[in-house]
């Protein structure tokens, strides 16, 4: 039994060393291929000023109707003036930007008002 478990021993030791010394065969792994994004469509600067006048119309809106029932919050109110004073100095993305927290807050003023008053 010894003896067997020694033959086994080199055998397997043999079948070892000679996986190790056969050179591994794989096919050549091409290089990957690079393509270059598409150029980004020009923006049309009439249609960005036309977008933020209009949330600035919708932002105007929402703080007319918050005021009326007397829900209006001040941070809306002063988005409401970076909203106007953006427009005034032709920034589209900042008047787009303002006018849109602005009636965010507009609405979300008049929703507390679905909601039991602190005392």
């Amino acid at each position: 039994m010894l003896e067997s478990s020694k033959v086994y021993g080199v055998v397997w030791w043999g079948l070892m060393v000679a996986a190790c010394a056969m050179p591994e065969t794989s096919a050549p792994v091409a290089p990957p291929v690079v393509v270059a994004p598409a150029p980004a469509p020009k923006i049309d600067d009439a249609a960005l000023e036309q977008e933020a006048r209009a949330f600035l119309a919708q932002a105007e809106t929402d703080i007319q109707r918050a005021r009326a029932k007397r829900a209006l919050w001040s941070k809306a109110w002063e988005s409401l003036v970076l909203a106007r004073q953006a427009a005034a100095a032709k920034d589209n993305n900042a008047t787009r930007t303002h006018a849109k927290r602005a009636s965010e807050l507009a609405q979300l003023g008049m929703e507390q008002l679905a909601y039991p008053a602190v005392k």
